[in-house]
């Protein structure tokens, strides 16, 4: 009888440890992702006590990856990565050959093959979007340019790891590992496979953008939530499943292009809304899967690789996050946040072990090392991150450092000498340019008002001065930021950025600088607005609350108060 229910034994006792170590870890303030590795352990073969069926918790694990990697490619969008290209795509590629060659010195250092270091070295120069997400919104930093910079960096680095996934069984025979060799030479293979994958994405982006919605719309129609969730769920595992038997690539491509075919059709934010618990049930299936085949004697009987895999982790990928950073011309606030986000490894680490074990080029120790890695990375994270905020303020006071660290002035941090003088005196300081504050700009357009623009994305402030916009470049919590904006002489600062953790900064220096200065901010919810008011902030706008006053009187020009008459 007990084999017969391996499936609900292994399901129960993952799911249950996950939610038990999951809910303990977020009351340490740790990632709940922490946990579920935790939990895997304790059910894997490496400590005593249950042991889970290995083989029916693999495969729940490919299932696990499919969702994973159709979650990711339900939410890349090409347009937000082309607003980050000019840091995320320099930065993402040379962050990941620098910590590559860390991780793979390292390896070699031990007498690791050539096949084994390149697997261990790529496994560590990824940085898991999960963990990143988690950290950005306890931050408050997922619509800031900060954060969507560093989103735009890691969506570069899953694109890599999928080529390198692609790659990786073509290439192992080279490099030493037990795939099947065909008697082609090495360059033909890549060749090969790259022709299959070039096939898979034509026959996405042609047929596969058109049918799939084209099937969603047929049953969106019958009006059955039921089946538009499994229709969802469906195609992502059965395009998965199909990209490897027919085209020969890995199921992780395939899903993440059913997902982001998806993404381009009107369904995409209710597909993901209702196959989101799905997603995360699996996932936590994923990294209990995952911690399975971690061995908790690598710590004891290997404690020196132990350490020396997460300083390259914690400590390479940071530092050479800062300099490429800083290097492209960014604050070293940017330079600290992006560092923070790659302060850590998780699932396509998780997924190139496996595929880098099955090729035979990776040794177990090696998988046990990535996973001690990920285990501790992910768990240090959130220190890493409240780190920021004290770095800045030290290097504040200490501003000849903070100048040396920074690049020679950039000519977007002040407005040219032929801006026009009308933007000089009375105008309007509009801080961030976001959907809100475009709007914003183009209301105030209309009526002839001037206004200057304060953004910290480079790249925004360049198209907005080819389109012949007044804009500064910087922080504007920075003085000297606003200075450049002539915010002394302005008559309203419009604080459009969703980054409210920083309005007050804002305000203070607006009010220092220009003390009758009228000062208007946009929030998120009722509480924080009256946050604001209270700390004095100026006029607060809740959007929730300004959509509803809206939407009340055009519902009151068709249906007059009771006693009243339609007009």
């Amino acid at each position: 009888m007990e084999h017969s229910v391996s499936l609900i034994t292994t399901l129960a006792a993952g799911f249950g440890l996950a939610l038990i170590l999951g809910f303990v870890a977020v009351k340490l303030k740790f990632p709940a992702l922490v946990g579920y590795l935790l939990a895997g352990i304790m059910i894997g073969p490496a400590t005593p006590g249950f042991v889970a069926d290995a083989q029916i918790a693999s495969q729940l694990a490919e299932v696990g990856v499919m969702l994973l990697m159709f979650g990711v490619g339900l939410h890349f969008s090409i347009d937000d990565l082309m607003a980050v290209r000019k840091i995320a795509l320099p930065g993402a590629v040379v962050q990941i050959g620098v910590a590559t060659a860390l991780g793979a010195g390292v390896a070699l250092f031990w007498g690791w093959s050539l096949g084994a270091a390149l697997v261990f070295g790529v496994s560590l120069s990824v940085a898991s979007t999960v963990v990143l997400l988690k950290a950005l919104e306890s931050q408050g930093l997922t619509d800031a340019t900060d954060g969507r910079i560093a989103i735009g960096w890691l969506v570069v680095e899953d694109l890599a790891m999928v080529l390198v996934l692609v790659l990786l069984p073509a290439l192992a025979p080279s490099l030493g590992g037990s795939a099947i060799e065909t008697g082609r030479s090495t360059a033909m293979t890549i060749a090969i496979t790259l022709a299959q994958v070039g096939g898979f994405v034509a026959f996405m982006l042609v047929v596969g953008r058109r049918l799939f919605p084209w099937i969603l719309w047929q049953v969106t129609k019958t009006g059955s939530r039921e089946l538009f969730t499994l229709s969802v769920v469906a195609a992502a595992v059965s395009i998965a499943y199909g990209s490897a038997a027919l085209f020969g690539v890995s199921f992780a491509l395939g899903a993440f292009f059913a997902g982001m075919v998806l993404r381009e059709s009107e369904f995409s934010a209710r597909a993901a809304e209702q196959t989101l618990p799905l997603q995360d049930a699996f996932a936590v299936l994923f990294f209990v899967s995952v911690g399975m085949l971690f061995d908790p004697m690598v710590i004891v009987q290997e404690p020196l690789r132990v350490l020396a895999t997460v300083a390259v982790i914690i400590f390479g990928k940071t530092l050479a996050a800062v300099v490429l950073v800083l290097a492209l011309g960014y604050p070293a606030r940017t330079a600290l946040v992006v560092a923070a986000s790659l302060a850590q490894v998780g699932e396509f680490s998780f997924i190139l072990a496996g595929l880098g074990m099955a090729l035979g080029l990776l040794p177990t120790e090696g998988n046990s090392l990535i996973l001690a890695g990920a285990l501790i990375s992910i768990a240090l994270n959130p220190l890493v991150f409240s780190a920021v905020q004290p770095v800045l303020r030290w290097l504040q006071r200490h501003p000849g450092l903070a100048a040396r660290l920074e690049l020679a002035a950039n000519p977007l941090a002040e407005l040219p000498m032929s801006t026009d003088a009308k933007y000089l005196a009375n105008q309007v300081v509009i801080v961030g340019w976001g959907r809100v504050g475009k709007l914003i700009a183009k209301a105030l357009t209309t009526q002839g008002i001037p206004f200057v623009v304060a953004e910290s994305n480079r790249d925004a402030v360049e198209a907005l001065r080819a389109q012949g916009i007044p804009a500064v470049w910087g922080d504007a919590t920075e003085p000297m930021v606003l200075v450049q904006a002539h915010i002394h002489e302005a008559r309203a600062l419009v604080i459009a950025t969703p980054e409210t953790i920083q309005v007050r900064g804002m305000v203070e220096v607006a009010r220092t600088l220009n003390p009758l200065i009228h000062v208007i901010v946009r929030s998120h919810n009722v509480e924080e607005a009256e946050r604001l008011e209270n700390d004095g902030a100026g006029s607060v706008f809740v959007g929730e609350s300004e959509l509803a006053k809206a939407m009340i009187a055009s519902v009151l020009e068709v249906v007059p108060p009771v006693g009243g008459s339609r007009h």
